[in-house]
C-alpha cells in the first residue's frame, strides 16, 4: 500500500450495520489518510466460522493492512495466524490482526478497550467480587480486564459450563493470587446477591437478539452493571438496572477504545480517543444490531 493509504476489514457474522467502518474512516479522514474499511460478513458470504482461515488468507493476498475479528471467529481464527502478542495468546482470543513484514499477527484490543472504558465510566466502583455472564471470545477479554483492574473473586457464568470452566482454569493460571470460579445459570441468583457488580458479555440485548439474559428480578440496587453491547446503547438489561438504582456502564466506551487501539496497530498513528468516543455515541443512536 502507498504511504498514508490503508485497506482494512472486519470478519464476523451479522455485521452489515457494524459501526467499525465509520469509526475508523472518520478518524482517518481527520488525519488526512486514505482509509478503506470493508465488511466480510459470513451471513452474506455464506458459511460459518470455519471460513475464517480462507478469508484471512484472501485479505493477506489482496494487500490488506489488517483485519478486525468479531463473533463467532475470535477463537477459531488463531490457527491461521503466524504469531500472537502475549495478551492474545494468554486469552486464546483475537480481535485484531496486523499484516506486516510478511506475518499475520493477532492482538486483542477488547481487553484494553474494556479496561479503559471501565475506569472512565465507573471510577471508584468496587471490584472485589464480580460476576460475569458470558465466557466466549469477548468474555475472555473482559474477564482478563477485570482481573487486571483488581478483582479478587470473579465468577464466570455461561450456559456452556465447560466453556466457563476452561476459561476459569486459564485465568487462574495467569492470575494465581486471585480466584476465578465457573458456574451455570442456576448459580446466578446466589452470586448476584453477594457480588459488587455484574459484567454482561453475551449477545443478548443486541437489536438482533432482544431481551435480557436473565430475569431482571435478580438485580438489586447495590450492584453496578457493565454491558458490552453498544447497539442499542441502552439495552433492556441496563434499563432495568437503572430503574432499580444500579450504577451502569454501556458498551460505547469499550467499542470506541478498542477501535482506537486497533487503529493505532493498523496505522502506527495516534488516534484522538475523545473524538472517537463522541463518534460512537453519535453513530450508535442509529437503530441497528451490534457487531
Amino acid at each position: 500500500m502507498t504511504a498514508g493509504t490503508y485497506l482494512v476489514g472486519l470478519i464476523g457474522a451479522g455485521i452489515t450495520t457494524s459501526l467499525s467502518p465509520a469509526l475508523h474512516e472518520r478518524e482517518a479522514d481527520r488525519q488526512g489518510l486514505r482509509y478503506l474499511y470493508k465488511l466480510l460478513d459470513l451471513d452474506v458470504l455464506g458459511g460459518g466460522p470455519e471460513r475464517v482461515g480462507e478469508l484471512v488468507r484472501a485479505a493477506r493476498d489482496l494487500g490488506y493492512d489488517g483485519l478486525n475479528i468479531t463473533h463467532p471467529c475470535k477463537q477459531t481464527v488463531i490457527p491461521y495466524l503466524d504469531a500472537l502478542d502475549p495478551q492474545a495468546d494468554a486469552l486464546g482470543a483475537v480481535n485484531t490482526i496486523v499484516f506486516r513484514d510478511g506475518l499475520a499477527t493477532g492482538h486483542n484490543t477488547d481487553v484494553t478497550g474494556f479496561g479503559a472504558a471501565f475506569i472512565r465510566g465507573l471510577p471508584g466502583a468496587p471490584v472485589s467480587h464480580v460476576v460475569q455472564l458470558g465466557a466466549g471470545g469477548a468474555g475472555a477479554a473482559v474477564a482478563h480486564a477485570m482481573l487486571a483492574l483488581g478483582t479478587v473473586r470473579l465468577t464466570l457464568v455461561d450456559t456452556d459450563e465447560s466453556r466457563a470452566r476452561s476459561l476459569a482454569a486459564s485465568l487462574n493460571a495467569r492470575f494465581p493470587v486471585q480466584r476465578v470460579v465457573a458456574g451455570g445459570p442456576r448459580d446466578l441468583a446466589r452470586e448476584l446477591a453477594r457480588c459488587d457488580g455484574l459484567v454482561h458479555a453475551t449477545p443478548t440485548g443486541m437489536s438482533a437478539h432482544p431481551g435480557t439474559p436473565f430475569a431482571p428480578e435478580l438485580l438489586h440496587p447495590g450492584l453496578w452493571v457493565a454491558e458490552v453491547v453498544y447497539r442499542p446503547l441502552e439495552t433492556r438489561l441496563l434499563a432495568e438496572a437503572r430503574a432499580l438504582g444500579c450504577t451502569t456502564l454501556d458498551g460505547s466506551g469499550m467499542v470506541a477504545l478498542q477501535a482506537a487501539d486497533a487503529f493505532r496497530f493498523f496505522t502506527r498513528r495516534e488516534p484522538d480517543v475523545e473524538r472517537m468516543l463522541t463518534d460512537v455515541t453519535d453513530l450508535a443512536r442509529v437503530p441497528g444490531p451490534r457487531s
